[in-house]
């Protein structure tokens, strides 16, 4: 399998421009994530620091939509053929059962899922594409592979829609009306509302909406992962999905990229690089 970053030399690397979302690619305190800790007062980076599937899976679906050419069947096949590869080359970051069997299937289909891994991974869409419709048409894409179930691509959809708005200047009013009136989430309620009963939950509608909320609440890029964190339930994929809508709004502190970059491995770094290389190219 021939990867794109892995076939350009590091000049060439070197040479090209730095870009905005690194938090498709995040590394969080994950140790909250079967151990919830709901307070914002904690080390957003520490020594258990490490990324997981939500990372490794939205390399892959970046490195897919690259391949794909904003071409569907294409698109389809590439990020298919992506995530396997990627999913094998880290087979221990943190896959639910029905994915792993997935992963190593002779002939992979579809399952029906309708859970939050469709949009922990689709981020990269939000940011590759000039139209609204486009981001919708490649979320949805990347959604089948394996979460085919309605509220599964629905999941992917919001969270692409919702980074592709922001990263084109649209307020948080304007954000959060086109959400509710499009994909019919309840993003009227507040993370203190929210907080107190929820729970390690692993489907698009009870994690996308949390974490639009999440976003629409903070005052920055921090803000946001800390609210979606204290939340609780599943914290890395919520955290995942605000941190990739935060970034498209506020932009990402240079400190705090510069030290998720350390964490990753080199050829998830080299996706990264090859993703704001094509975002650049958009500019």
């Amino acid at each position: 399998m021939r990867h794109y970053a892995r076939n350009r030399s590091r000049a060439e690397r070197k040479q090209e421009p730095g870009g905005p979302c690194l938090y498709s690619y995040p590394v969080y305190p994950n140790e909250f994530d079967h151990n919830n800790y709901k307070h914002k007062d904690f080390p957003l980076l520490s020594e258990k620091s490490h990324f997981t599937d939500d990372t490794v899976m939205t390399a892959a679906v970046a490195v897919g939509l690259i391949d794909g050419k904003g071409l569907p069947e294409r698109t389809f096949c590439a990020v298919q053929h992506e995530m396997r590869f990627w999913g094998r080359e880290y087979p221990h970051a943190g896959y639910g059962g029905m994915f792993r069997r997935w992963l190593h299937a002779e002939n992979p289909k579809p399952y029906g899922s309708f859970g939050n891994g469709s949009a922990m991974r689709v981020s990269a869409a939000g940011w590759l594409f000039d139209t609204l419709d486009k981001t919708l048409e490649m979320a949805k894409v990347t959604a089948e592979v394996t979460h085919n179930h309605p509220e599964g691509i629905k999941g992917a959809q919001a969270t692409a829609a919702v980074i592709f708005l922001a990263r084109t200047g649209h307020s948080k009013p304007e954000i959060k009306q086109y959400v509710e009136q499009t994909f019919g989430y309840d993003l009227n309620r507040t993370c203190d509302e929210i907080r107190p009963t929820y729970h390690h939950v692993e489907t698009c509608q009870e994690t996308v909406p949390e974490a639009i909320i999440a976003f629409l609440e903070s005052v920055s890029f921090e803000d946001a992962l800390r609210n979606a964190v204290s939340l609780g339930g599943d914290s890395d994929t919520l955290a995942c999905i605000t941190g990739g809508i935060a970034e498209a709004f506020y932009g990402m502190p240079q400190e705090l990229r510069d030290e998720t970059l350390k964490r990753l491995p080199e050829d998830i770094r080299e996706g990264y690089e090859l993703l704001c290389f094509m975002i650049a190219k958009m500019i």
